[in-house]
């Protein structure tokens, strides 16, 4: 046995992770590592069904929930400002819509609000309660339609809370819109100019945007298809054109593998925040049990060290994956898209994603 150098090995491992991610089921995957002053970009799949094209280098993707780290990390600015506190009723700036007042800012970001999520609420003993058409045929025939954020908000007050305000965590997309509108609220300007100012001019980001309600990708990107069941019949159909609108600031935005590495190798090493409102981002909200939910971030321990990350998934289609170590010199991120395998994602996601993880930030093995 010989030892290799960290670089063979990653790639070989890399190279192998993306290609078994596919085999599971996935169209396509457009990964990139960052180690230190080194990146490594790979790639498996096809861009488009009925081609051998590989995803485009730095494609644009629908980064579903990772756009709630970046929500996060604008609220966490301006609590340093002064402009608010994490423990600041939410309510006192949004009067329009009558929340409750015992709803913090906090509560927002780390998902113990209690406030309906207006895509569905799914309980433990297996009872759904719908919401706005996100899954399914139901989502698929209306993938173009149109929504305000007021109107989400709206809706979700239209139902009842799931629990009383900090009394317990449920991941709630309806969380991270309320900020959204906060942080209007507080800074007179909307959250698209927001981002643009505080995140994407600083960091020199290419191909980020808050898109509101365009439909279309505006750059390379990959063709994200989605399979559903309608009767009897199961109908698989392009979505690559779909109304973000429907996840305002919670799971809306675009963006590049390489913007979302840019990004998280900024916040974790301290250019986004100050080290005090890091660490709170960093911190798990205790109720949320097992899965280590912070303020837009997850921890999650390796065994050797903690890493940080939030995925995400636009309704069907899209997903992004976004992980750091703690001071920001190693990141996986990746673009995902859906093919047109009949497979249960649930299934075959935690294991595909377990070994690219793994072979992003285990130690140097012994070839």
């Amino acid at each position: 046995m010989s030892i290799q150098s960290r670089e063979t090995i990653v790639a070989a491992d890399l190279q192998q992770a993306a290609e078994e991610f596919v085999a599971a089921g996935f169209g396509s995957l457009e990964l990139r590592v960052q180690d230190g002053p080194d990146v490594w970009c790979g790639a498996a799949g096809v861009r488009e069904l009925g081609t051998t094209e590989l995803p485009p280098p730095a494609g644009l993707v629908r980064v579903g929930s990772v756009t709630k780290t970046f929500v996060a990390t604008i609220v966490l600015q301006l609590v340093a400002e002064d402009r608010l506190t994490l423990d600041t009723s939410v309510a006192e700036h949004l009067p329009r819509f009558e929340l409750d007042p015992r709803i913090t800012v906090r509560m927002l970001l780390d998902h113990t609000s209690g406030l309906f999520n207006y895509t569905g609420e799914y309980y433990p003993d297996g009872t759904v309660v719908p919401g706005l058409p996100a899954t399914g045929a139901d989502w698929a025939n209306h993938r173009l339609d149109s929504y305000t954020p007021d109107a989400l908000v709206e809706f979700a007050l239209s139902k009842p809370a799931r629990f009383e305000p900090g009394t317990e965590w449920s991941y709630a997309n309806t969380n991270y819109t309320v900020a959204a509108l906060l942080i209007e609220a507080i800074t007179g300007r909307t959250f698209a100019a927001e981002l643009d100012s505080r995140i994407i001019q600083p960091l020199g980001l290419t191909s980020t945007i808050e898109p509101g309600d365009r439909v279309d990708l505006p750059g390379p990107h990959s063709h994200g298809y989605f399979r559903y069941q309608d009767g009897e019949e199961s109908k698989l159909v392009d979505v690559t054109e779909q109304n973000p609108s429907l996840l305002f600031a919670a799971g809306s935005m675009l963006s590049t593998s390489q913007d979302l590495q840019v990004f998280m190798s900024a916040l974790q090493s301290g250019k986004l925040l100050p080290a005090d409102l890091l660490e709170q981002m960093r911190t798990p909200q205790p109720l949320s049990g097992p899965l280590n939910y912070a303020l837009g971030l997850f921890a999650q321990d390796t065994g050797t060290e903690t890493i940080y990350h939030h995925n995400g998934s636009a309704p069907g289609g899209y997903g992004a994956l976004m992980y750091s170590s703690a001071d920001g010199t190693r990141t996986l991120t990746a673009a995902i898209t859906m093919g047109d395998a009949d497979v249960n994602i649930l299934e075959v996601f935690p294991p595909a994603l377990d070994r690219l993880v793994q072979a992003v930030f285990t130690p140097m093995r012994v070839a």
